[in-house]
């Protein structure tokens, strides 16, 4: 099938590349014209064939909002918009709305698989009726993993944004419980190979994940993280985790703690936060900061 692909930063470069594999037509938009293959959003729906599909891939906010506004104006009744952005789920009811009183379909999609979706397939989290999560599904199975799991319809609008929010959150709360292990084991003298410890439970232990396995492949870059500094960013789904907890008065005391351990990383250089950055760097391409930056 055809699909238009509006945004080819990190994720959306490489979602686009894994899509063309699958044996699928993508036709993209950005406005970095040496990634693009078209100069507007207007010649990308120009070049796709009715029923059309696009994917919008763009930072939350008002980057999606002006976007979705303008795809409003030049879409037609049968189409589908999906945001596959980190949107609120707050914000798919509106954009669902907007883009319905021109008979536009709607679907927010959650995505997660960083950098190494483009080998190992990306977990989508789907929301949207099932009439237009039809029309998306070749898409979606060209861009899960392979195997019977790896994708899922949530449900109804915002579905999607809200599960991929939840999965952050307990991303959040993984993150931190590895890097205040790492910070115990590298304050005692006793243990005297902090990196082989972390190696060790790779194998038969109930800690092991992927996550597990990118914290060794930091540590093997830098053993003791020196080159970092103790600071780490929050996406803002963290938030809006804590957020959605205290509206539904869930209790969430990890996740909520995870989420202050990072406002406090930026107080002064916690080694905690030198592990949540490796990490962060290692499955997602974030951006860190060395020591030599202020």
């Amino acid at each position: 099938m055809e699909l238009g692909l509006v945004g080819l930063g990190k994720m959306g470069g490489n979602m686009r590349e894994r899509i063309r594999r699958a044996g699928h037509t993508v036709i993209g938009y950005d406005r970095n014209p040496d990634v693009a293959d078209v100069h507007s959003l207007e010649e990308l729906v120009g070049k796709l064939k009715g029923p059309r599909v696009v994917w919008v891939m763009v930072p939350a906010g008002a980057a999606t909002q002006s976007t979705i506004d303008e795809l409003a104006s030049l879409l037609s009744p049968g189409d589908v918009v999906v945001d596959g952005g980190n949107s609120r789920w707050t914000d798919d009811e509106k954009h669902a709305a907007e883009l319905g009183v021109k008979e536009i379909g709607f679907v927010d999609c959650g995505v997660s698989g960083g950098v190494w979706g483009l080998e190992n397939g990306y977990a989508l989290m789907y929301g949207g009726s099932q009439e237009n999560v039809a029309k998306v599904q070749p898409i979606f199975d060209a861009l899960k993993p392979e195997g019977d799991f790896g994708s899922v319809h949530a449900g109804k609008v915002g579905a999607g944004h809200f599960a991929k929010m939840v999965h952050n959150g307990i991303e959040y709360a993984m993150m931190q419980a590895y890097a205040e292990g790492w910070e115990l084991l590298e304050k005692v003298d006793s243990v005297t190979d902090v990196r082989e410890v972390f190696r060790s439970w790779q194998e038969g232990t109930v800690i092991r994940s992927w996550l597990l396995d990118l914290a060794v492949n930091a540590l093997d870059d830098d053993e003791h993280l020196d080159k970092l500094r103790g600071f780490a960013a929050d996406s803002g789904e963290g938030r809006w985790t804590v957020e959605a907890a205290i509206d539904n008065a869930v209790p969430l005391p990890a996740i909520t703690a995870s989420l202050f351990a990072r406002f406090a990383s930026r107080q002064d250089d916690s080694p905690q936060m030198k592990m949540i950055a490796a990490l962060r760097n290692q499955f997602g391409g974030h951006a860190v900061e060395s020591k030599t930056e202020n």
